[in-house]
C-alpha cells in the first residue's frame, strides 16, 4: 500500500505537521528525507530496511559515500543532500551558540559538541575559544590521534588562543569508544594546559568528553 494510501495521522509528514518532530521514528524521519520508496517497498518500508542494514540512524548519518551509495535507494545525490542537512544542524547549532554566553547554555555547548565530534571515528581534540564575556569566538580541531589517543601540545594551543584574543577557553575531546568517562591521562593533559594558558591570562573553563551519550563534564565533576 502507498504512502498516499495511508490514514492522514499514519503519514510521516503529515504526523510531523500535526505532532512536530520528535514523535517520529527514525524510520519516518529517514522516509520524509528519503520521499519515495524503491518497486515494492513504500518510503517507510525501505527507511526501516537501511536502519537495519546499516544498524542504527547513526551509522547510517556518518557512513562514507562508497558505503553509503552501496545500498538500494541511496546514490550520490542523497549522499550530498544528507551531508548538506547534517552541516547545516551544526552551523544552526554554532549560531544559537554565539548569541549567548556559553556558561549560561551549557546544553546549547554540549549539543554542539556532540555534533562536531560523536560522528568522528578516531579521537579529535579542539578547543572553543571565548571572549572575556564567555561569547564563542571559534571552534577549531587542533589535533587528531589514533583511535585510542591524541598527541596535545600546548604551545599549540596557547598560540591558538593568543590568535584569537580569547580570554577563556573550553577543551574539547571524542572517544570513538563511546565511553565518556576521562582517563588519567586525560587529567593530567588538563592540568598541563591549565597551567600553560594561565601564563597568559587565559583561563580554561571546562573539558567536555563526547562519547555515546551526553558530552562529560570534566568541571562538574570536580576534576578540573
Amino acid at each position: 500500500m502507498s504512502i498516499r494510501e495511508w490514514p492522514a495521522a499514519e503519514r510521516p509528514r503529515e504526523k510531523l505537521l500535526a505532532q512536530g518532530a520528535a514523535s517520529l521514528t527514525d524510520a519516518e524521519l529517514l522516509a520524509i528525507f528519503l520521499r519515495t520508496g524503491v518497486a515494492g517497498q513504500s518510503a517507510v518500508d525501505l527507511s526501516r530496511h537501511l536502519l537495519a542494514d546499516f544498524g542504527s540512524l547513526r551509522a547510517l548519518l556518518q557512513a562514507d559515500l562508497p558505503f553509503f551509495t552501496q545500498r538500494l535507494g541511496l546514490g550520490p545525490a542523497k549522499f550530498a543532500q544528507l551531508q548538506a542537512v547534517l552541516e547545516m544542524a551544526r552551523r544552526h547549532l554554532a549560531e544559537q551558540l554565539r548569541r549567548d554566553s556559553a556558561l549560561e547554555s551549557p546544553q546549547a555547548v554540549r549539543d554542539y559538541l556532540k555534533a562536531l565530534l560523536r560522528h568522528e571515528p578516531h579521537e579529535v581534540f579542539g578547543c572553543l575559544f571565548l571572549d572575556a564575556k564567555h561569547r564563542v569566538l571559534a571552534f577549531e580541531a587542533l589535533f587528531q590521534g589514533s583511535i585510542d589517543s591524541a598527541s596535545v601540545y600546548p604551545r599549540q594551543v596557547v598560540k591558538r588562543a593568543l590568535a584569537h584574543n580569547a580570554a577563556a577557553l573550553i577543551l574539547t575531546h571524542n572517544h570513538p569508544s563511546g565511553v565518556a568517562e576521562p582517563s588519567q591521562a586525560d587529567k593530567v593533559l588538563t592540568q598541563r594546559l591549565k597551567e600553560a594558558l594561565a601564563l597568559v591570562e587565559v583561563r580554561i573553563l571546562d573539558h567536555f568528553i563526547v562519547g555515546d551519550g551526553e558530552p562529560l563534564s570534566m568541571a562538574e565533576h570536580g576534576w578540573m
